[in-house]
């Protein structure tokens, strides 16, 4: 059969699972720190988070305003129920078949991709999700990822040279920061990342 990127999170979640180690301990706290940091310097007051989980990683974030999209159908009713008192979160499920969002529903001035993208192994779902999450932004785009290309080894994970493909594909966006991630993947992957952030802005001088 064919794998299905949106099947193996829909049931994960509804099994009980999470968002994974990323969402949890240092390395959550880390993301969190480059975000709202990022968010008080630029003044950021509302984002949209194309891959918000569980809910969990979002517990550190300081945004005022908060749109979260997720695949699973679960995971976004955890965030509802885990956020009901919170009338400045709302939360969506997101098709990249069925998102077309011609009155910009989902804009902000940031919009965001959290150990997503090597997530996304279809191709054709790998290029609707960077498109929407582009398109979706005003000002910002941050992505937290891997950035080479590697065999896929792990039927949930491929990487891509994703810098490469905003180049390439993207032509009203520029890289303006890359950070590091203090935790790199060497031998324990529930402390330690392959992922690092890469922060783009829009060039307001293309229409």
């Amino acid at each position: 059969m064919t794998f299905s990127s949106a099947n193996y999170w829909e049931q994960r979640y509804a099994k009980g699972g999470n968002s994974g180690a990323g969402s949890f301990g240092r390395l959550a706290t880390f993301k969190a720190e480059v975000i709202n940091k990022f968010c008080k310097e630029k003044g950021i007051e509302r984002v949209t988070d194309f891959g918000c989980g569980d809910g969990n990683q979002l517990k550190l974030y300081i945004i005022n305003e908060y749109v979260g999209l997720d695949v699973s159908e679960s995971a976004i009713e955890a965030c509802q129920k885990k956020y009901a008192g919170d009338q400045k979160k709302s939360f969506y499920i997101y098709k990249s078949e069925l998102f077309k969002d011609n009155l910009n529903l989902f804009s902000a001035e940031l919009t965001m991709s959290i150990d997503i993208i090597f997530h996304l192994v279809e191709d054709d779902i790998f290029e609707k999700y960077m498109h929407d999450l582009f398109n979706a932004s005003r000002g910002y785009v941050v992505l937290y990822t891997s950035n080479f290309a590697d065999s896929q080894q792990v039927k949930h994970v491929r990487h891509r040279n994703v810098t490469d493909w905003v180049e390439k594909k993207i032509i009203d966006f520029e890289l303006i920061q890359e950070i590091e991630n203090p935790y790199p993947l060497t031998d324990d992957p529930e402390n330690e990342s392959f992922a690092k952030f890469f922060i783009y802005e829009r060039n307001q001088s293309i229409s």
